[in-house]
């Protein structure tokens, strides 16, 4: 933090009105939040060419919050936010840092938009959040957040990555524990309230994250003010929405993370929990695609009427026109691709079904495969334009159309 901010006014037609002193970053006058110790101001990068957060506390508050400023740029996880670089500003008495922006705001903003995701997308993100956390446990002394809530997790939602950001409680365990109470009471551990504590406390925070997930409601919203909460917590009676988790694996597994400190099990052994269990496709987290290579090859079905074809004779029963179905589920979407040989013009008439699992509304799309002109990859990257399919199944749906064809093609020489 040894730079000298040079305060540099812009001109109106700029847009920016701040420049950082190594005359990388603009900050523009938008805010994009405001919490108790920091504003946060939209940004851009103009050697990257990409926006960021521009990130401004005063020199009080940045002293309460030493972890934030030196060690946050140091931290290289992919569930951790980025910081890039910062600075004081000795006129204006602030310290200004440089963030990565997130494009779908905090993780409880997302869920407040998206009332209806599927149970794999919640278990995706709380994978991504333990992942954070044990980066953060593991580090020599352990980082403790200190404030863990959905509040202070981000998302990028078109990748589907969250990251854990906002450590401006953080702190080091330098000792076999830690004093101090901070934190949000809602998601504050019993020890925490007793003043001393461990790394720990952060599992019983993400316990509670997880809750408010499920939930889609605060932990403690049944109580009037902090004292309720208080002396809820310290006489270990769990939030009332506990009891709306019908699913008894996901409440197993809330409560797990709960139990007193002496009693919960770290980052690093929660992501070995059922929760993330992979034996089922029902059950399976979202976090890995399907490998079609490695995975058994779906069966030729018999295909329902969706599909049109020019050639009258191609909707007959014979072998030769029978249709061919296949199904993918990957992280982000639900692909169902069914296709008949259509031998007038060597294509092969092809339907898509797809559901993507944040947007939850089904698309179907009709269209040719033409086997003289056309290839599984650029038709894929066209699926991938029209249907909202994730830019990074393009290879899996490309592998998908090709074993498709070449189903088609060898019913089509039976």
């Amino acid at each position: 933090m040894g730079y000298k901010l040079e305060f540099n006014v812009a001109d109106d037609n700029d847009g920016f009105v701040e420049r950082c002193p190594q005359d990388r970053f603009v900050r523009y006058n938008e805010i994009l939040g405001e919490g108790t110790f920091k504003s946060v101001y939209k940004g851009f990068d103009e050697v990257e060419g990409i926006e960021v957060a521009w990130n401004r506390m005063t020199l009080d508050d940045a002293m309460k919050s030493p972890v934030e400023i030196s060690l946050l740029k140091k931290l290289k996880h992919d569930n951790v936010m980025k910081s890039y670089v910062s600075w004081v500003d000795d006129k204006n008495k602030t310290v200004n840092m440089i963030s990565e922006l997130f494009i779908s705001g905090t993780l409880r903003q997302y869920r407040e938009k998206h009332k209806n995701v599927d149970l794999k997308v919640i278990k995706n993100w709380a994978r991504q959040i333990l992942q954070g956390l044990d980066y953060l446990h593991s580090h020599d002394p352990p980082i403790i957040h200190r404030d863990l809530k959905c509040d202070n997790i981000f998302v990028n939602g078109n990748h589907r990555q969250v990251k854990i950001g906002d450590l401006g409680f953080a702190t080091l365990k330098m000792q076999p524990t830690v004093k101090g109470v901070l934190g949000t009471p809602e998601f504050m551990a019993p020890e925490v309230w007793e003043g001393e504590y461990n790394e720990f406390v952060d599992i019983y925070s993400f316990g509670m994250c997880i809750l408010e997930l499920i939930t889609c409601e605060y932990p403690y919203s049944e109580c009037r003010d902090h004292v309720q909460i208080y002396r809820k917590v310290t006489r270990d009676i769990k939030p009332a929405g506990l009891s709306k988790v019908k699913d008894p694996q996901v409440r197993e597994f809330i409560e797990k993370c709960l139990v007193p400190a002496s009693q919960r099990l770290c980052a690093k052994e929660l992501l070995k929990d059922p929760f993330f269990s992979h034996e089922s496709m029902k059950d399976q987290s979202l976090h890995e695609p399907v490998n079609l290579i490695n995975s058994p090859k779906p069966n030729p079905c018999v295909m329902d009427n969706n599909i049109t074809s020019t050639d009258s004779s191609s909707t007959n029963n014979s072998p030769r026109c029978r249709p061919v179905e296949v199904v993918c589920v990957s992280e982000g979407n639900y692909i169902r691709l069914k296709g008949v040989r259509n031998e007038d013009d060597n294509s092969v008439i092809m339907v898509t079904m797809t559901v993507n699992y944040f947007s939850g509304a089904p698309k179907k799309l009709e269209f040719p495969f033409y086997m003289d002109d056309d290839t599984a990859l650029t038709v894929a990257q066209e699926m991938v334009e029209q249907q909202e399919i994730l830019q990074e199944d393009v290879d899996v749906v490309a592998e998908l159309i090709d074993y498709l064809i070449k189903q088609c093609v060898s019913i089509e020489s039976f």
